[in-house]
This record gives structure tokens, C-alpha cells and sequence, in this order.
């Protein structure tokens, strides 16, 4: 354990995390002690959820592994079977529900297994808060309350993880911790098919086989945004790759049109960025390439649109900005990267402090080249060339 990233975290991370790890394992230890033993009726009931969860997180790893892919997000279906369980289940037998989480952790290999254990735990603890909400001892049936506990459990869930997360990398993005809509989306869906689930099973115990199929298609489905991120997304910065930013470039060009609103392109290459790659090794080009991303999108205004070209170029998309605007934001950029310092290892391993970037700028505007991305791609690329061959380290408007 001694080896584990979590040692590596923040003091105030860690000490949340180790919080939230010793607070489930109380309460869990609590709710062991202090339930009266399952009858028949409910460890029939526990039998059937826990063969079919079962069955489903093996079967849809089996199959991730044969294609040779890694799984995103397994919790969806775990929010699924253990609502029906909050609402169907004595809170003892809630707990051994949670071993399914504890089965995908041992199925899907974790590259850091305290960020397993810590979700959960969090998952755990909004478990007994939303069984809590509804009855501890007798869940009241309500529609009112069936809404009410799916919304503290994922809710509560939903918080503690956040809450971790920003102590983690108090930086991160608003989705990096909250996660984006279609992630709450899955989420309310599988509290849902976990409450038909409940209805299902509480009628007849088997009824719980038929929800296999569901949970498998939930599943797969979670996976989708992951892989749509990864498919937007370029993988050495974040940003946007250039497909999806030439994508949400038409789309906004194409409204500003229609409002007659202003707007601008920005072109960046960073200068003598091959020298770093040639020198230092390629390494080092990607910790520079990562911290630019983050500059950016700290320098440029909310709503702006950053993108990767590839290699050393970024394009910023800047909706409502007219030249003046556009040159602001433009030079902003220039200064913060000629402040910029990159910690980096060279090809040898020693450390070097990189701290003597300069990037190249272009601007062009649709009040002169109009609304069409090509045009304006162009435009900024012939004015970016132009601060090359003026001695770089500079803004130029086409």
C-alpha cells in the first residue's frame, strides 16, 4: 500500500479520502451489528439481485476483455442493483451488495486502486442515506419518497466524489468533476430501472433475471460518453482535436451569422517547438504541450473555443470578439507563454526548467473575411506565417 498514489495526494486530499474510507467502514461495521437477521423472503430476494448483477458485470467484462478494450465507467449499473436493494432489502443485506463493485475491482484492473476504494465508499454512504430517507427498517413504498431516494442516493454519491476531486486537483474542469449531462442522465436512468427492478422482484423474486438484458444494454451504453470524449478530445492536452473544434467552429460561425455577430480566429504554433522534441525528447515536448493547453484555456474568456491542431498549433475559436477584442486575448496568450516555466526530464532523466517559450500569432476576423472556417483558417494562417517571418514572438492581424 505503501506504493500506492494515494500517499502522493495533497494533505487535504488525503486526509478526505482516508475520511471517507474510515466513516463507510463504521457505518458499515454499525449496520452489520445492529440488524436483525434477513428472513427467507429477503435472502431470496438478495439472491436473485446478486446472481443477476453478478452475471452481468461478468459477462460485460468478460466481453470488454475479449475486445481488448478498457472499461470507462462501471458504476452505472452498480447505482441500478443497489436501488432495487435499497427499496427490497433489509440494510445488512445492502452492505453484501456491495460487493459487486468490490467484484469489478478485482475483474478490471485499476491503475489506482484508492480511487476505487474511495468511490466505493462514497457510494456506500449514499446508499444508507437515501435507505435512511425512505425507512431504515421498513421502506415506505411512496412515489414521493421512491424520487426522494433516488436522488440522495446519487446526489450524496455525486457530492462526495466532487468534493474529492477538486481537493485532488483543485484545476480541474468543471466536467473533470462534475461530470457532464449525459453522465447525470445515465445516472437518474439507472436509479429508475432500479426501482422497476425493486417492483419487479418484490412481486416475484426470479423477475429479477429478466433485468440482465437491461443492465447489460445500461452498460454498454455508459461507455458511450467515455468513448465520445476520447473521440473529441486530443489525448496529450485535452483540448479539443481538430475535427470536433472545426465542428463547433461551423455550428457558432454559422449562428453568429445569422445574429450578426462578430467574430475571430486565432492561430498558434509555438516557436522553435521542434528544438525541444530534437534536444530533450519527445517527452518533454508533450509536458510542454500539456501546460500550454492549461495556459490557454486559463488566458482566453469563457466560451472561447480551444482547439489542438496537431503537433506544436493551436486554434481559439472567439465568439463575439471583433479585432480589438481578439488582439487583447491574443496578446494575453503571447505574454503568459513567455512566462510559462515546464518542469521536464531530458533523455538522460535530468531535470530541466523550460522556461524560454514564445508563440506565434494569427488573427482574423469575419468583419473582414467573413463567416465561412476556411476562409478565416486561412487568413490567420497567412498572418501567423507573418509573425514568423517577423522575428516570431508576436501578434499579427490579417
Amino acid at each position: 500500500m505503501g506504493v500506492w498514489a494515494l500517499w502522493k495526494l495533497r494533505p487535504p486530499a488525503l486526509a478526505y479520502v482516508l475520511l471517507v474510507k474510515v466513516t463507510a467502514v463504521v457505518v458499515i461495521a454499525l449496520v452489520i451489528a445492529t440488524t436483525p437477521q434477513p428472513g427467507p423472503r429477503a435472502l431470496r430476494i438478495f439472491a436473485m439481485l446478486a446472481l443477476t448483477a453478478g452475471l452481468v458485470i461478468i459477462a460485460t467484462s468478460v466481453s470488454i476483455h475479449l475486445r481488448h478494450e478498457v472499461r470507462r465507467n462501471p458504476w452505472i449499473i452498480h447505482i441500478a442493483y443497489l436501488a432495487a436493494g435499497i427499496l427490497t432489502l433489509p440494510p445488512n443485506l445492502l452492505v453484501l451488495l456491495l460487493l459487486g463493485p468490490a467484484l469489478h475491482g478485482v475483474l478490471d484492473i485499476r491503475p489506482e486502486p484508492y480511487r476505487w476504494m474511495f468511490t466505493t465508499a462514497a457510494t456506500a454512504l449514499a446508499a444508507f442515506a437515501a435507505r435512511w430517507v425512505i425507512g431504515w427498517n421498513h421502506p415506505r413504498w411512496e412515489p414521493v419518497l421512491f424520487v426522494l431516494a433516488g436522488a440522495v442516493l446519487l446526489l450524496v454519491r455525486a457530492a462526495i466524489v466532487a468534493i474529492g476531486l477538486r481537493l485532488r486537483d483543485p484545476e480541474a474542469s468543471r466536467e473533470g468533476v462534475l461530470g457532464e449531462p449525459i453522465d447525470v442522465l445515465l445516472g437518474i436512468v439507472a436509479a429508475s430501472l432500479g426501482g422497476l427492478l425493486a417492483v419487479a422482484v418484490d412481486s416475484h423474486s426470479a423477475s429479477a433475471l429478466l433485468a440482465g438484458p437491461p443492465l447489460a444494454l445500461l452498460d454498454i451504453a455508459c461507455q458511450l460518453p467515455q468513448w465520445r470524449r476520447s473521440a473529441q478530445h486530443d489525448g496529450k492536452t485535452g483540448l479539443a482535436n481538430a475535427m470536433h473544434w472545426e465542428r463547433v467552429a461551423r455550428v457558432e460561425l454559422t449562428r453568429a451569422r445569422s445574429r450578426t455577430q462578430p467574430m475571430a480566429v486565432l492561430l498558434l504554433d509555438l516557436d522553435h517547438f521542434k528544438r525541444v522534441n530534437d534536444e530533450l525528447g519527445h517527452l518533454a515536448g508533450d509536458a510542454v504541450l500539456a501546460s500550454v493547453a492549461l495556459m490557454l484555456r486559463s488566458s482566453v474568456r469563457k466560451g472561447d473555443v480551444v482547439g489542438r491542431f496537431g503537433g506544436e498549433e493551436f486554434v481559439v475559436l472567439l465568439p463575439g470578439a471583433d479585432t480589438d477584442i481578439a488582439c487583447t486575448v491574443a496578446q494575453r496568450v503571447r505574454l503568459s507563454t513567455a512566462s510559462l516555466s515546464v518542469p521536464a526530464q531530458d533523455t538522460d532523466g535530468s531535470h530541466r526548467e523550460l522556461d524560454d517559450l514564445t508563440v506565434s500569432i494569427g488573427v482574423a476576423t469575419t468583419l473582414r473575411f467573413g463567416y465561412e472556417l476556411p476562409d478565416l483558417l486561412v487568413a490567420a494562417d497567412a498572418a501567423l506565417l507573418a509573425a514568423k517571418a517577423g522575428g516570431r514572438n508576436a501578434v499579427t492581424v490579417a
